[in-house]
């Protein structure tokens, strides 16, 4: 395994992950300016236990479909069928969790996600259709089926209809209030630092839904199960170098397959997400595009889970704020954006890159004054935060990704001799 080992380990410095002191330590300086930020505008609701639970609740999705383009991409095959893959669990989760139970929901999901993945697979590995073409058919495709399997299953049905499923029953969740209950008096106390690590704390231990830590769980196991397991090295090795993989006896068009079945079984369980935790059942629209930025949030993540639980997260954040506080909270979080990027800036200039670090600090000011001359922001403008601030970290972190070498080539059988 030498050489699939040096191909996958060919990586600019870059790239490289950071430790996981660097990153504890970039957590507690985020926590501090938010709590500073909070102080500084009074817009508790910033870091609240609530704000933090939605988070999790509108990021989960977007990480799982993310999840499914770095196990596909992994492997050298790029899914942009993840919306449609979505969509099939929606549905998935909608049928079978209200005839059969909640659990069964989301083993639908799971299926009907992993059928979508099957589906490219056979069109992209065996076929070698062009994988932007194949993702974008399955798409197209999985929005008329479901919307004909939905008016089949669900017309005539008390509470359902040809666009939505009656309502689920409710996955377990969990609540520990004597730790929950504590820590909500320490939250309403407002103090610096101290408040919000409680408000961090409590958003774990009160009203979240079993399957919220499952899907956590699915990052740490995706982290171990492809880079520490001899099946992830395979599995890496046909996104890097197929040829070299196959020159060592690795059956390349199966590891593709796997990959790209899981990949759809992940975006199968965000659509079943959506449809048992963060609503009650299926709705026809239900996934709104959080396939495509899954795969945004991939790219930021640097084709790595926890880059893409960041990234997920930091949509997620923004979307809730948007939602549960309005212009006058995203308007306090300006001033955050500001300082980050102007402590950006600063050090991009340190690293010699005067024209990006010139660009960043440029925004920075612009966001800076826009937050000093104004009060709130208009509701239009609110709207398009999440998306902006996605766009703007990918542009910002453009220089360091590097994605797998082979991903979205062509390979056929054989190719190495």
């Amino acid at each position: 395994m030498t050489v699939v080992t040096d191909a996958i380990a060919a990586a600019p410095a870059a790239a490289r992950k950071l430790s996981y002191g660097w990153i504890m330590i970039g957590l507690a300086g985020l926590l501090v300016l938010v709590s500073a930020l909070r102080i500084i505008t009074g817009a508790d609701d910033l870091d609240s236990s609530g704000t933090l639970r939605a988070t999790l609740v509108a990021a989960i999705p977007i990480g799982l479909a993310g999840l499914g383009g770095l196990w596909s991409e992994r492997a050298g095959i790029v899914n942009i069928g993840l919306e449609g893959m979505m969509i099939l669990g929606t549905f998935g989760a909608g049928y079978f969790g209200y005839f059969y139970g909640p659990w069964q929901g989301v083993l639908g999901a799971i299926l009907l996600g992993a059928a979508g993945g099957l589906l490219h697979a056979i069109a992209t590995v065996t076929f070698g259709v062009d994988h932007i073409v194949s993702g974008v058919a399955i798409n197209i495709i999985a929005i008329g089926a479901v919307q004909y399997l939905a008016a089949i299953a669900f017309t005539g049905v008390q509470g359902g209809g040809q666009t939505q499923s009656p309502r689920i029953d409710d996955l377990p969740r969990i609540t520990i209030s004597a730790i929950s209950d504590p820590l909500g008096d320490l939250e309403a106390k407002h103090w610096f630092l101290i408040s919000d690590v409680a408000a961090v704390l409590r958003a774990f231990v009160s009203n979240l839904s079993i399957l919220t830590i499952i899907c956590l769980g699915l990052f740490v196991l995706t982290y171990y199960v492809l880079w520490r397991t001899s099946f992830g090295l395979r599995l890496r090795s046909c996104g890097e170098s197929p040829a070299a993989a196959e020159s060592l006896g690795i059956n390349v068009i199966r590891y593709k397959f796997t990959a790209v079945m899981i990949s759809g079984g992940f975006a199968g369980l965000a659509g079943g997400f959506l449809a048992l935790v963060a609503a009650n059942g299926f709705r026809d629209g239900q996934t709104g595009g959080r396939g495509y930025i899954g795969l945004a949030a991939m790219i930021f993540g640097n084709w790595r889970p926890g880059g893409l639980l960041a990234g997920a997260g930091l949509f997620g954040y923004t979307d809730t704020l948007r939602l549960r506080g309005g212009g006058e909270t995203i308007h306090g979080l300006l001033l955050l954006v500001a300082v980050g990027l102007v402590l950006l800036a600063v050090w991009q200039l340190r690293k010699g890159r005067k024209v990006a670090g010139s660009v960043t600090l440029g925004i920075g000011i612009v966001i800076g004054l826009w937050y000093f001359f104004s009060d709130s922001i208009p509701e239009d403008l609110t709207g398009m935060t999440p998306y902006v601030t996605t766009l703007m970290v990918l542009a910002l972190a453009s220089q360091r990704l590097r994605m797998p070498a082979a991903d979205g080539k062509p390979y056929r059988k054989g190719s190495a001799g």
